[in-house]
Parts: C-alpha cells; sequence; structure tokens
C-alpha cells in the first residue's frame, strides 16, 4: 500500500452541498483546493433531501409581487423552534437569513432551477423553494462549478485524522483502496461531512439507547467531522435534537423516473415554465411520482383508526403513543399501516391524506395504489391480507380488533409497507464561531479548523422546510472563504 504526499490550501472534507460550496467559494478566492470525499460519488445527504431552499429576495418571489425581507425571515424562524428558541445560536442565524438571498442567487448563477416559492406557516410570506427535476441538481451544477474553478475532487477517500503543526490544524490523513494519503493545507481544513443520524455511538450518547437503534436516511451519515474535531477539543452543541424517528416507507428497489431525470438546465427550465403554466391535472402525476416516494405517511392515519402492525402482524404499543421509537425493535424493523374499507375510502380525498409536500400537493391511497404497488397490499379479507404479507392470520385478526380509537371495520383492507423508522436529520453540529471557526471547550478557535453544513451547525435551529439545505450553501460558501482569507 502506497503513501501518496499532497500539498494545498484549503481541504474540504465532504463532497455534499456544503463541502461543494465550500470548496468553490475558496477556488475562486484564490485558493489551491482539494475536496475528499469518502463515498465513490458526490452528494451527501444534500442528493438525499428532498431539495427545498429557503430563502427571500428571490426572482421567484418578485415573480409574484411578494415582498419579503430577511429581517421578516429572521423574526419568522423561532415560530418553528417553539419551545426550544432559547438554545437558538441568535449570531448563526442572523447570518442565515442575511446571507441566503445572495446565495440563493449564486445557485441559481452555478445553474441550478427551481419551482415556488410555496407557503409554510409560520412563515408570514412563501419562502421555500423546491429544486428541479431532483436534489441530485445541486450536485451537478456545483461539482461542475467546482471543477471549473480548478478544485481538485477525490473521492473514496476516508479522512481518518486531522494532522497538526503546533495547536495549528495543518491537513488531513485519508484512507483508500490505493492506500494512505496525507494533504497538507497551508490555510486550513473545513469540515462539511454532514451530521451523525446512521451513528449509534453518538446517537446513544446524546439521544439515548433506543434512539441509538434508529437508522439514518443517509447510510453514511456517521459523524466523521464531530469525531475528529472532539479529538482536538472541539465540543458538539444540540446533539440532542433531530427530527425524528419517524416513520417512512422503504425505498423502492429501482428509483423512479422523478430522481432518475438528469438535472439538466434545459430541462429544468421546461419544467420550471411546465409547473407555471400547465394544468394541475396534467402535472398531478408527476407529482406524485415525487409524494410517494420521498415523504412520510401522515400520522392522522393512526388518529383515525388505523393500526401499525409488525412482521407477524401484530401491533406492539399504542400508534398514538411514539411509535416510531419502537418500530426498530420489531422483526427487520420494519412494520405495515392495515386500513379498513371505510378508512381507505376515507383517505382517497381532501382533507385526509396519505403524504404531502406543504404548499405543493397531497398523496392519496389511490396514488399509492398506482405509484407504490411494493409498498401496497389488498385484499378483501383479514386472512387473504395476511396470506399475502406472510403474517400469522390469527395474529393479525386479533390486531385489528384492537385498534388505537376502535377495531377496524369491514374489509377490502389496505396495508401500507413494510414502512421502518429513520431520522431525517439531527442538529449536533460543531461550536462554531461568526467565521465558522471550530471553537474548543473555552470558547476559543480552534486555529486552521472550519466547519459548515450539519457538521458547523453550531447549535443553530433549522426547524422547516428548506433551512438546512439553505444553511449548508452559505455556511460552506462562507467557511470557504474564510479559510482561503486566512492564506493570505
Amino acid at each position: 500500500m502506497s503513501t501518496e504526499e499532497l500539498n494545498c490550501d484549503v481541504v474540504v472534507v465532504g463532497g455534499g452541498g456544503a463541502g461543494l460550496a465550500a470548496a468553490i467559494e475558496a477556488c475562486e478566492r484564490g485558493a489551491s483546493v482539494f475536496l475528499i470525499e469518502k463515498n465513490a460519488a458526490l452528494g451527501g445527504s444534500t442528493a438525499w433531501s428532498i431539495g427545498s431552499v429557503t430563502s427571500t429576495g428571490t426572482r421567484y418571489q418578485k415573480k409574484r409581487g411578494i415582498v419579503d425581507s430577511p429581517e421578516d425571515h429572521w423574526a419568522d424562524m423561532p415560530g418553528f423552534a417553539g419551545d426550544l428558541d432559547a438554545r437558538d445560536n441568535a449570531p448563526l442565524r442572523r447570518i442565515l437569513c442575511e446571507e441566503i438571498p445572495a446565495t440563493f442567487q449564486w445557485l441559481l448563477d452555478s445553474g441550478v432551477h427551481f419551482m415556488g416559492p410555496m407557503p409554510e406557516p409560520p412563515h408570514r410570506q412563501p419562502r421555500m423553494h423546491n429544486v428541479l427535476p431532483n436534489s441530485r441538481s445541486f450536485i451537478y451544477h456545483l461539482r461542475r462549478r467546482a471543477l471549473r474553478a480548478g478544485v481538485q475532487i477525490r473521492t473514496g477517500l476516508r479522512v481518518s485524522e486531522l494532522l497538526q503543526e503546533g495547536d495549528r490544524v495543518a491537513g488531513v490523513v485519508a484512507q483508500g483502496v490505493d492506500g494512505t494519503c496525507a494533504i497538507r493545507a497551508k490555510a486550513g481544513v473545513v469540515l462539511a461531512a454532514g451530521d451523525f443520524t446512521n451513528d449509534p455511538q453518538f446517537k446513544a450518547r446524546f439521544m439515548g439507547p433506543q434512539e441509538a437503534k434508529v437508522e439514518g436516511v443517509n447510510q453514511t451519515a456517521t459523524g466523521d467531522g464531530q469525531r475528529m474535531a472532539e479529538g482536538l477539543g472541539a465540543r458538539i452543541v444540540n446533539g440532542d435534537l433531530a427530527l425524528g424517528p419517524e416513520i417512512r416507507f422503504i425505498a423502492p428497489a429501482k428509483e423512479n423516473w422523478i430522481r432518475q431525470l438528469p438535472p439538466w438546465r434545459w430541462l429544468a427550465v421546461f419544467m420550471e415554465w411546465a409547473l407555471e403554466y400547465l394544468p394541475q391535472s396534467i402535472l398531478r402525476p408527476f407529482m406524485m411520482k415525487f409524494l410517494t416516494t420521498a415523504l412520510a405517511p401522515s400520522t392522522s392515519l393512526f388518529e383515525m383508526g388505523a393500526i401499525l402492525v409488525n412482521a407477524q402482524g401484530e401491533r406492539f404499543g399504542s400508534e398514538l403513543d411514539r411509535p416510531a421509537w419502537r418500530l426498530p425493535d420489531q422483526a427487520d424493523k420494519v412494520g405495515f399501516i392495515v386500513i379498513d374499507a371505510a378508512l381507505a375510502q376515507q383517505f382517497s380525498a381532501w382533507p385526509h391524506y396519505i403524504s404531502t409536500a406543504p404548499g405543493i400537493a397531497y398523496a392519496y391511497v389511490p396514488d399509492y395504489r398506482h405509484n407504490r404497488r411494493d409498498v401496497f397490499t389488498e385484499a378483501h379479507t383479514l386472512e387473504a391480507l395476511a396470506q399475502r404479507l406472510n403474517m400469522d392470520a390469527p395474529t393479525l385478526q386479533r390486531s385489528a380488533a384492537q385498534g388505537p380509537v376502535r377495531p377496524l371495520g369491514d374489509g377490502p383492507y389496505v396495508a401500507l409497507g413494510p414502512v421502518r423508522s429513520v431520522f431525517v436529520h439531527n442538529e449536533g453540529g460543531l461550536a462554531v464561531d461568526t467565521e465558522h471557526r471550530v471553537l474548543n471547550a473555552d470558547g476559543a478557535p480552534i486555529a486552521g479548523l472550519y466547519a459548515a453544513g450539519s457538521t458547523g451547525q453550531g447549535g443553530l435551529l433549522l426547524k422547516g422546510h428548506g433551512h438546512h439545505l439553505a444553511w449548508a450553501f452559505v455556511s460552506g460558501r462562507r467557511a470557504g472563504r474564510f479559510a482561503a482569507q486566512s492564506n493570505r
């Protein structure tokens, strides 16, 4: 196994949205940059996301005559945090709200297109913009911009160690199939390696042993950046806060055509035009491919009488009392939502939907029957349903008689699943200052070490659609900029 020695000004660890933004900004500021990604391809949690970016002052808002401001955005965000607002990092929230308009334009200049804006209370104005045609568009266009700028991209390398010269971080050591790579960074290192939603040790430490059993949507989100920085005295803020656990349908064995659409600029432009001018009757089949794949089933299913059973057909606690926490204890960590004919009829039309993207559209039972046959099973009797799902029929019948609000009624019956419990993202990032320098336990910057995105969230609370990606791009650009400037 060989050892490769490389030198540059800035090393960026992580090839998602935050890492690409950092690398581009540093390189366009005159620094030589290596971007290191442990997976075989760029993307990170950005590529797994729905693709929402919340911003004020966009051309999409102006086209609709919406008058909005960063100040109003700043004032509305505590409405998402609720009782947790006291734990928010107000200076970082100010940075996010003030800088996302310019960063949103930066995304447009990079070739990214959006639909929207969509309303999402407690935002007083529509601010949520959704990427076209899918979240891979971010990675496609930012990778192209990074290569044009001169960023050296290395995939399949996992950073295992931060190099130090005295008290200053001066590079990284990375491992790959071809050996070890040591990269010296004259200006510093930017950690943009995501969160720790799929690391059992971090979750057990900050959240609890039951949460540690819940997997992350992004299987490679293992807190690498937080772990290495802690080894140098850094601290993690708000590690106990996360989106989830929540119940979600298993992903299709084969990605649907929406996720397979190429992120070409002309296609995004056409889709942007179509979403504005074509009637909903034409657009709805397109939207249903997205709504029945990426989103969680509504909790109102259980409130109206649906039951949640495991692979044997057995209920494992009240569906109204945090079932997502108990689902990982079941066989294969999966379950099935079972409804009767009355509920299937009720959830076939507004206002009772199976899943939704706020402000976009709603998906109902017929949409899942048409789009997700892999998670839709229907039978006239419970015995037949149990047979099709390889469940024990008497067990399923007993479960149906013990629903959370009433027994299930007459058939036909529908089982939606398998479903599993997941963490979408967590808020546990490294403490950073307003220049995105990582702070030690005493609150002093660790020389040469920066963090962006979820790795450098710094206590900022990002509830509400579109704030995590907004922070990824804003903090990534700023971290890359400050790292490049330190070289001078």
